[in-house]
């Protein structure tokens, strides 16, 4: 069994609190920037960063729905994780500034690990499940820049 990671990125023209604080707002944004592949979205406790716990289902494809509950707790003033209480997924997402034409602007990273399968299964799950996350938190992170550029 070998570590599974899948990272998607986006810059975003908005200034890196602002992005982190519209990240953390489980109960205000992040349910607004959701696309269809989450179901069941549920704020558990807490609601804005550290200290939240949240539920949802992710639809990965027809057949392969995840649980998710996870516990929110911060790396440091650029960004937090969620530890899936369910698996071993954890998911890290950072806000690093970065310059732009009109100011600030944002470099956003989300990082997804967890201890994957073996055999065929694990070789399957290491090809096709970081282009489905990519394209999954690509939409998320789409809609994140068209929320915070309001």
């Amino acid at each position: 069994m070998g570590t599974v990671s899948a990272t998607t990125t986006r810059r975003i023209e908005a200034p890196p609190a602002r992005v982190l604080a519209a990240l953390a707002d489980y109960r205000g944004t992040r349910p607004r920037l959701l696309p269809a592949q989450f179901t069941d979205y549920e704020v558990v406790s807490g609601g804005a960063g550290e200290g939240t716990e949240v539920r949802w289902k992710l639809h990965a494809t027809k057949k392969r729905v995840r649980d998710v509950h996870a516990d929110v707790t911060a790396t440091d003033s650029h960004g937090f994780v969620e530890a899936d209480r369910n698996s071993s997924l954890r998911t890290t997402w950072r806000v690093e500034s970065t310059e732009s034409e009109d100011g600030d602007a944002s470099e956003v990273l989300v990082t997804h690990e967890w201890n994957g399968a073996t055999g065929v299964g694990g070789f399957f799950e290491r090809t096709f499940a970081p282009r489905g996350l990519d394209r999954i938190y690509g939409e998320l992170l789409d809609n994140l820049a068209a929320d915070v550029a309001r």
